[in-house]
């Protein structure tokens, strides 16, 4: 909840910059917005966070510090000489980001489960989290074009007639927010509720990724419409569905991670689960580049239908994950 106050406000802030003084105040405002965060973290963390994270769990040894500096040293040259050779560029960072995270994850897990520092059943664990990583892939590769496909969408095809006023694009992006605020307790009061009897985790993931699958699917009535063919009121039921799913996963997902951590790599396991988010935020903008009006029939059948196939799989493998997990809900 606290997160998403600030996605509400942000977009109505800087939208209405945008609208009276143009896209240069609206990026002021941000800014302005971050630097004032960073400033109330830096005077007020030792009356907020106090101790935590000052000691570490497992602390790197002295005799373990030059391989990490030369693998940092070689990730930097390797950035530095793809910037001078002309590889990084816009239209390819999307899917660089997607290999660099996806090959990331890889070294994460294969370092966890390698590790000596684990048991046989925290490793069962771990594994238990690999489909379920999947599956937050795939769930924010859909949310994430919130941020790409729908600010397009919302600025040429959207109806913003509210009353006579036009409301700015940038005012959709805090509409999820908005359901987020009104329903994240009532998601909390639900588990605590249900207690041993909510749905185990895997099918809280297999939730989300159908909910968001059932959501793409629903541009299909409106695909191919021109200016101001879709009603505002279309794409809040839209974003209400992204804000379900993302229910269902998010807030379960990070709680997980921390669950499902080997006491030696705490720390790790919460990186995984925001590589995730890296993945499927870097390949919804990988995804966007095959939507136009033309293919907006097929490409809400592909995503959404994918994003259902992944669910589905997720359903016959809930036993499995459970069985895993060995003993965490």
């Amino acid at each position: 909840m606290g997160v998403n106050l600030g996605g509400l406000i942000g977009p109505l802030v800087t939208g209405a910059l945008w609208g009276w003084k143009g896209f240069h105040w609206g990026f002021a405002a941000a800014a302005l917005g971050m630097a004032l965060g960073l400033a109330q973290y830096l005077l007020l963390r030792r009356g907020t966070i106090g101790d935590i994270g000052n000691r570490a769990s497992n602390p790197l040894r002295k005799a373990e510090a030059p391989r990490y500096l030369l693998f940092a040293g070689v990730g930097v040259a390797a950035i530095v000489i793809a910037g001078l050779m002309g590889w990084l560029q816009a239209e390819r960072l999307a899917g660089i980001v997607v290999m660099v995270t996806l090959v990331a994850t890889v070294a994460l897990f294969a370092v966890i489960l390698s590790s000596k520092k684990i048991t046989e059943a925290k490793r069962s664990r771990v594994v238990s989290f690999i489909p379920m990583f999947i599956a937050s892939a795939t769930f924010w590769s859909l949310f994430q074009q919130q941020f790409t496909i729908i600010v397009v969408y919302a600025d040429q095809r959207l109806n913003r007639d509210v009353f006579g006023f036009e409301i700015s694009p940038a005012w959709v992006n805090s509409i999820n927010p908005i359901f987020i605020v009104i329903f994240a307790g009532v998601f909390a009061a639900m588990w605590t509720k249900l207690g041993d009897r909510q749905p185990s985790t895997p099918l809280k993931f297999a939730a989300g990724t159908f909910i968001m699958g059932v959501a793409f699917l629903l541009f299909i009535p409106y695909a191919g419409g021109g200016a101001n063919s879709t009603p505002l009121m279309w794409i809040v039921l839209i974003l209400f569905l992204f804000t379900l799913a993302e229910l269902f996963l998010s807030p379960v997902g990070q709680s997980l991670a921390t669950k499902l951590a080997p006491e030696a790599f705490k720390t790790q396991m919460i990186a995984l689960f925001f590589l995730s988010v890296a993945v499927g935020s870097a390949m919804a903008g990988v995804l966007k580049r095959w939507y136009t009006e033309e293919t907006e029939v097929a490409y809400s059948l592909a995503v959404g239908g994918g994003s259902i196939l992944v669910a589905v799989v997720m359903v016959l493998l809930n036993k499995w994950i459970v069985k895993k997990m060995a003993g965490v809900r």
